[in-house]
């Protein structure tokens, strides 16, 4: 079953094993000015031949993005995200769901949004913007080797605030604090809190220019704007917004010292 709109937009694919959800998704898509088509599909396994996409042969998928329910019988919405990830060229994912407990895990499986039921139109445009926005990246020519590592660079984690999913980019954030197997996200526009251990952190960002600088602190090595001596060793100051000086380990000294002499002079202004 298929609602078209018009012909220079999204074609979509809406999966839900529930008739009312998938009638309110189909509803919500069907409406938006950036989608041409809603398919629509009971269950992953439909969902998958209705994506017509095998992997292996380098054939495009004729669905641009698959909006989808997490909880499903046989193939849930996890499990149909792993196999799309699988494709050579992929639809675009994003969940929508009621089960805010799987938001770190959509994450890490490739979504590009998470949406709280009932999804509203203001919310549903936001993700579709940044399929479109996903999708002119990929599209452009590879003029630079600093394309490749786009897709990288606009890593996003999800923060659940009141019941709303709130999608944080990584280029937001200035340090990240341990508070036990939780980590503490400092942004410009303020701290998140999420279910992911600092250490985790460290390894997943070190290619994006994140430092551990004491058990307790990861820091993005470009905000660094001074590095001070102090009566206990060394601390860092933080720019990026409302300086923060930062204490630095002993153990981690040397290695950030490193990290700032081989880093381009523009990025930090420490004298």
């Amino acid at each position: 079953m298929s609602t078209r709109q018009n012909t220079a937009g999204l074609v979509v694919l809406a999966v839900d094993d529930e008739r009312d959800g998938l009638n309110e998704m189909q509803y919500q898509l069907g409406r938006n000015a950036r989608v041409a088509q809603v398919l629509t599909a009971f269950d992953a396994a439909e969902a998958l031949r209705l994506v017509r996409c095998d992997g292996g042969d380098g054939e495009a998928s004729t669905v641009d993005a698959v909006f989808a329910d997490v909880s499903m019988p046989g193939l849930s919405g996890m499990e149909l995200a792993r196999v799309l990830t699988a494709f050579k060229n992929p639809p675009a994912l994003v969940f929508i769901t009621g089960h805010e407990e799987n938001a770190l895990e959509a994450w890490e499986v490739g979504a590009l949004d998470y949406i709280m039921k009932p999804a509203n139109a203001e919310r549903i445009d936001r993700a579709l913007r940044l399929i479109e926005r996903t999708r002119a990246l990929d599209a452009e020519p590879d003029a630079a080797p600093a394309a490749a590592a786009q897709p990288e660079s606009e890593e996003v984690i999800p923060v659940e605030l009141a019941g709303t999913t709130k999608l944080v980019p990584r280029s937001s954030v200035r340090w990240v604090e341990a508070q036990g197997d939780y980590a503490r996200l400092h942004t410009t526009e303020g701290s998140h809190l999420v279910r992911i251990p600092l250490a985790q952190l460290e390894e997943r960002w070190a290619d994006a220019g994140f430092v551990r600088i004491h058990r307790s602190y990861l820091v993005s090595l470009s905000l660094v704007s001074e590095l001070r001596m102090v009566a206990s060793g060394y601390s860092v100051l933080v720019g990026g917004g409302e300086p923060k000086e930062l204490p630095v380990s002993r153990r981690h000294t040397r290695e950030l010292k490193d990290r700032l002499v081989r880093a381009p002079r523009n990025t930090w202004g420490a004298q």
